[in-house]
């Protein structure tokens, strides 16, 4: 596994803290880009997303720190944070990953996209912990290592949201 794993306390403190950002980013939003923010929030768990986590992992082997992401958040909306950043809802990833499959990651045994931003790229964590970022706006075309793991990637996360205040 590359990258450090993530905890589910680590986790719930990430939220926290990102949860205490957007809410000043959005208090400031409008005087400091002239126009009203769209819904931005990071959603925490639910039965329904849990219920949804548990039909993921029996669909597909899933990394472990993506059950332990769905198992404290059910995803994120975050339009108005760099180019607008997206963690899918479990059910959605399922969705896509019965619909396209796995994207094609060499190296990578099953990936499974539970990312995209506003221009179409998408996110991808492999079997091996790493996330990856696809280099075009599409599923099929190469990927790149976006992040070492999950834990990093919700802290490059995080810098983007402080980044804005």
């Amino acid at each position: 596994m590359s990258g450090e794993r993530l905890d589910a306390e680590w986790l719930r403190s990430w939220w926290e803290h990102a949860d205490a950002a957007l809410t000043k980013l959005m208090r400031s939003f409008l005087t400091m880009h002239g126009f009203p923010p769209g819904q931005n929030a990071v959603t925490l768990a639910t039965d329904d997303s849990h219920q949804a986590t548990d039909a993921l992992v029996d669909l597909t082997p899933i990394p472990s720190d993506l059950t332990t992401l769905y198992w404290v958040i059910s995803g994120a909306s975050l339009p108005d944070v760099d180019n607008g950043y997206f963690i899918h809802s479990p059910s959605t990833v399922a969705r896509h990953f019965r619909e396209y499959g796995p994207p094609p990651i060499e190296g990578e045994q099953v990936a499974l996209v539970f990312a995209s931003d506003s221009g179409g790229h998408l996110f991808a964590i492999g079997d091996s912990g790493r996330v990856w970022r696809s280099t075009t706006a599409s599923w099929l075309d190469d990927f790149e290592v976006a992040a070492a793991g999950m834990r990093e990637f919700l802290e490059q996360l995080d810098r983007r949201i402080t980044s804005r205040l």
